[in-house]
């Protein structure tokens, strides 16, 4: 990869330098405030103590790898796949997938759409931990054989006026610690429409051309990730501008999987 600096992996790997005693008492203070006036709740049933709670974690439906499509990672297409065949694809304006695989942690029901809102919409950003996680023990091990970087979906600017961070590079980034992989930013995005209610021919006509890789950045394969994956419009659209710019395969990572 090039598209990094050496520094990048040399932080990547330097451990974090121990935090001060009055800086950590004060981070104590501020949290046991915070908490006092905002209790922690969970983001699906609401329970107090923790953002997922035991319960609603292990109620979140995963999805079976064994079940799902090989390519495009729809959870029951293994045998026959009514997401990648050729007739969606026409629908979406493509011919081919340009992505090498695709795999998603859960699908996308009610319970892991309010995990998506509240780490997203609500800035409950201790929820990219748990979804980092549940990605990561997703990621088949073929992968990791050949990936030399996880990168991501960028938010568009307005986005992250609205949210105050990026929630793509803060899901990205716990991907790849728990990968060993270095994290880069190599897609950016110019203004387009918000995906959300759109078709599935309008979302691949919105996203068409919306990304674009730094020139000649990639060498490798590479792990893109986003925290829900509806057409694959979005996901596409990153592997086509990755692919120019020399990625050799590009594996599409999410969440949930609509």
């Amino acid at each position: 990869m090039t598209a990094f600096a050496p520094a990048d992996r040399a932080d990547a790997r330097r451990p974090s330098s121990p935090e001060l005693p009055g800086r950590a008492l004060a981070r104590l203070v501020r949290d046991a405030a915070v908490e006092t006036l905002w209790p922690t709740r969970c983001a699906v049933c609401d329970a107090p103590g923790q953002v997922l709670c035991d319960q609603c974690a292990r109620a979140l439906p995963a999805i079976d790898w064994w079940a799902a499509c090989p390519r495009c990672g729809a959870p029951w297409g293994r045998l026959q796949c009514c997401e990648c065949n050729p007739v969606t694809l026409g629908a979406s304006g493509r011919t081919t997938l340009p992505l090498a695989q695709a795999a998603s942690a859960v699908a996308l029901d009610e319970a892991a759409r309010a995990v998506v809102v509240t780490y997203k919409d609500r800035g409950e950003r201790r929820l990219a931990d748990v979804m980092a996680g549940r990605m990561a023990a997703c990621v088949p091990p073929a992968w990791l054989d050949e990936a030399q970087a996880v990168t991501f979906v960028p938010a568009s600017a307005a986005a992250c006026r609205r949210r105050g961070f990026d929630h793509g590079a803060l899901l990205a980034e716990g991907v790849a610690q728990r990968l060993g992989l270095p994290c880069a930013r190599l897609l950016s995005r110019p203004r387009s429409a918000d995906q959300r209610g759109l078709t599935r021919a309008a979302r691949g006509a919105n996203m068409a051309g919306s990304l674009s890789a730094l020139p000649k950045a990639v060498e490798g394969p590479v792990i893109v990730t986003d925290d829900v994956c509806t057409t694959g419009a979005t996901l596409c659209a990153a592997a086509d501008a990755l692919i120019a710019a020399g990625a050799p395969r590009v594996y599409a990572l999410t969440f949930a999987r609509a």
